[in-house]
C-alpha cells in the first residue's frame, strides 16, 4: 500500500515523554508513583459536584440551559466570576488592569489554551523563551508548531529576568528578535521545579518584554495553573497585575488542579486583540467547551464550595509535601552534592543528584527505581538541548500529588534504595553527563 501523506505538523508531533511513565504506573501493581502530576483522588469533590448537578437538574430551565450548546467563548456568568476571582487575588478591580469579561475565554483545560495560542501566534521558525527547566508537555506543543525554544536559566527566585534580558539582547544582535513571539513562565510553584517567580521580578518581567517589543509586541504567557495550591507564604500578585493596559500578558489557569481534572475546564485572561483570533480557532476545534461542566463550576464558585475545597486541598497537599521533604532529608541528606527545592505550593519537588549521576530516561537509575518499586520523571525532559546538544541528566521531578503521606515516604525510601544499587555497582562513574 502507498503511504498516507501526513502533514508537516503531524510529522513534528510526537508522543509525550510522560506517557510511558503513566502507563507503567497503571500496569505495575504495588508501584509507588512519584511521577505523573495527577491529583489526590481521595480529595476529589464528589459531594459538592453531586449537589451542584442535582440543583441544576432540579430546575428545568437551568437543566435545559446546561445541557444545551453553549457559546465558543464560554458561559457569561462564569467568565465574570473567573475575572473577579483573579482580580480579587491580585487586590485590583478589572478596570485597574484594563479587563472585562469580554477578555476571558473558557477552554477545555488549560492545555487547549496553550495549543490555541500557538495556533494564533506561531509560524514554523518562531522563537519562544522559556524557563530552564520548564513544563515539558508545553515543549511538545511548541515542537508541533515548529517553534524553537530558547532556554532561560532559573534560580531560587524563579525565572532569571536579567538573563532573559541578556538572551533577548543577544537575539537582537543576531537579527532574530523579529522571530520572538512569546516568553513562557509557570510563575507559581512551577512544574517541574516547584519554584516561584519572586515578587520583585514580576513587574521587571513586563518591563523587559516591553523594552524589546520594538518591531512587534512580544507576549508573556503566564501559566498560573498551581496558584491556588499555596501552602506557605502570601499570595504574590500575578504578572498580569503589572500589565495595566492589557497588552503584554496572557494569564492562563485551570480548574483541574484546585477542583477537578475530570471537569476539564481552563480559562484565560487575554489581551483584547487576541480574543477573536483565539475564538475563531477554538470554534474550529469544538464550538465551545463542555457546557454542563461550566454550569457546575459556576455553581461551585457562587456557593463558596470552590473556596472551601481549595482550603481542604491546601491542608491535604501541605501534609504530603512536608512528608516528602522530611523523607528527602532522611534518605538523601547524607548524599554529597544532592539537593532539592522546598516549594511553597504546587505538586512538585525537584531533586538534583550529584554531577555524573545519570537519572535520565536511558540512564541506570530509571530501571533501578522500577526494580525498587518507585517511579519518578527524569528531569531531562524539562530541558531543551543547548547549542552543543548537552542536557543535564542528574535531576528528577518528584510529585506528591497521588500517593498518600505514607506512600510518599516509602517512595522516597525506595528511590534511595535504587540509588544505593548504583553506588554499589559503581554506575555513578560510568554515567553519561
Amino acid at each position: 500500500m502507498p503511504p498516507l501523506p501526513l502533514s508537516d505538523r503531524s510529522g513534528r508531533t510526537t508522543d509525550s515523554p510522560i506517557t510511558f511513565f503513566i502507563q507503567k504506573a497503571l500496569e505495575t501493581p504495588g508501584l509507588i508513583s512519584l511521577a505523573a502530576g495527577l491529583v489526590d483522588e481521595g480529595s476529589l469533590p464528589t459531594a459538592d459536584v453531586a449537589a451542584a448537578v442535582a440543583a441544576i437538574m432540579a430546575d428545568p430551565a437551568a437543566g435545559r440551559a446546561a445541557l444545551q450548546y453553549g457559546s465558543t467563548q464560554g458561559l457569561p456568568s462564569l467568565r465574570e466570576k473567573v475575572l473577579r476571582h483573579v482580580c480579587a487575588a491580585d487586590g485590583v478591580t478589572p478596570g485597574d488592569i484594563g479587563l472585562s469579561p469580554d477578555d476571558v475565554v473558557l477552554t477545555t483545560g488549560s492545555q487547549q489554551l496553550l495549543y490555541l495560542l500557538g495556533e494564533a501566534l506561531f509560524d514554523p521558525g518562531d522563537i519562544v523563551l522559556a524557563e530552564a527547566p520548564s513544563y515539558f508537555v508545553y515543549h511538545g506543543v511548541l515542537q508541533s508548531h515548529g517553534v524553537r525554544v530558547v532556554p532561560v536559566p532559573m534560580d531560587d527566585g524563579g525565572l532569571d529576568v536579567a538573563a532573559l534580558d541578556a538572551k533577548l539582547a543577544d537575539l537582537k544582535r543576531r537579527g532574530e528578535l523579529g522571530r520572538v513571539k512569546l516568553v513562557y513562565t509557570v510563575d507559581y510553584f512551577q512544574n517541574p521545579t516547584g519554584l516561584t517567580l519572586a515578587a520583585d521580578r514580576r513587574p521587571k518581567l513586563v518591563e523587559v518584554v516591553k523594552k524589546y517589543s520594538t518591531e512587534h509586541r512580544i507576549l508573556i504567557l503566564e501559566d498560573a495553573a498551581y496558584r491556588e495550591l499555596r501552602y506557605t507564604g502570601p499570595d504574590l500578585p500575578s504578572v498580569k497585575r503589572f500589565d495595566p493596559t492589557n497588552e503584554f500578558v496572557a494569564y492562563a489557569s485551570t480548574f483541574s488542579k484546585p477542583l477537578s481534572p475530570g471537569l476539564k475546564l481552563g480559562y484565560a485572561l487575554l489581551p483584547s486583540d487576541l480574543v477573536a483570533p483565539v475564538l475563531h480557532l477554538k470554534g474550529n476545534h469544538d464550538f465551545g467547551s463542555a457546557n454542563l461542566a461550566q454550569h457546575v463550576v459556576d455553581r461551585l464558585l457562587a456557593s463558596g464550595a470552590f473556596d472551601r475545597h481549595v482550603e481542604e486541598l491546601r491542608r491535604v497537599y501541605r501534609a504530603k509535601r512536608d512528608a516528602m521533604l522530611a523523607a528527602l532529608d532522611a534518605e538523601f541528606g547524607d548524599v554529597p552534592g544532592a539537593s532539592w527545592t522546598v516549594p511553597g505550593g504546587g505538586l512538585y519537588v525537584w531533586l538534583t543528584l550529584p554531577p555524573g549521576v545519570d537519572a535520565g530516561p536511558a540512564g541506570p537509575l530509571v530501571p533501578a527505581a522500577l526494580e525498587a518499586g518507585v517511579l519518578y520523571v527524569p528531569g531531562e525532559f524539562g530541558h531543551v538541548p543547548g547549542e552543543g546538544g548537552e542536557l543535564p541528566r542528574n535531576e528528577c521531578r518528584l510529585s506528591f500529588g497521588v500517593a498518600d503521606a505514607a506512600g510518599v515516604r516509602e517512595g522516597v525510601r525506595r528511590l534511595r534504595a535504587a540509588y544505593r544499587t548504583l553506588e554499589r555497582a559503581g554506575a555513578r562513574g560510568l554515567a553519561a553527563v
